[in-house]
């Protein structure tokens, strides 16, 4: 590494940092909490009795899992102005994000509720709790511990993920990265340091869910 390319390392951490901590995490945040309600209430209604409701969550869950992210982000991005509905850039990130997270987190949450006994409805039943409390009492907390390894791994995903956001210009890490790649022709550089900040976001979020993961340990009978 020559001095010219080490000096534009240490003056490239800087703007980089800022692209993660004001584009790359506050979009990871906020589309991962919109995915995951979203999610809970896709989950719910694949467990529904109603044929209609059930099937419209199916339909969903398909044509999310079924499709790319980044043709779901052009899709809103890029398509939706063509019908008069014309979103920011961010705004749009959101949504493609939202929308993909609960697509993926609802099969997970599902999964979980299901996992928890039927005798834990049934004793829930004998005490009085009608479905809601039920759900929210008893099921829900319990479906937690089963559904946190996968939802964590799926945050984890949507850091990296995030980076597609850079095509509709955004500006988050990537992004950055490009821009400051762009004058300089250091794209090997410019992306390679990139790719270790996104990294050490990553192992951090690691780190933390086997944290969360030995906590809840502590509250489930083995």
């Amino acid at each position: 590494m020559t001095g010219d390319t080490w000096d534009l390392v240490v003056s490239s951490i800087g703007p980089l940092l800022s692209g993660a901590i004001r584009g790359t995490i506050p979009l990871t945040l906020i589309s991962f909490a919109i995915g995951l309600v979203l999610a809970l209430v896709v989950a719910l209604a694949r467990l529904s009795r109603n044929r209609l409701v059930s099937g419209a969550a199916r339909v969903y869950i398909s044509l999310i899992r079924g499709t790319p992210l980044l043709v779901q982000l052009f899709i809103i991005f890029y398509a939706l102005p063509s019908l008069g509905l014309v979103i920011d850039p961010f705004p749009s990130a959101v949504v493609a994000f939202s929308l993909n997270v609960g697509g993926y987190a609802a099969e997970t949450i599902r999964a979980a509720i299901l996992s928890v006994p039927r005798g834990q409805w049934e004793a829930a039943a004998t005490i009085g709790l009608d479905h809601r409390l039920t759900l929210q009492r008893v099921v829900l907390p319990q479906a937690l511990r089963v559904a946190v390894p996968p939802l964590s791994n799926t945050f984890i995903s949507l850091v990296k993920d995030t980076s597609l956001a850079s095509t509709i210009m955004v500006t988050e890490l990537l992004r950055k990265a490009q821009e400051i790649a762009a004058p300089t022709y250091e794209f090997m550089t410019l992306y390679s340091l990139a790719a270790v900040i996104y990294w050490l976001i990553c192992l951090v979020l690691s780190t933390g869910q086997s944290r969360l993961e030995r906590r809840l340990d502590r509250f489930v009978a083995h």
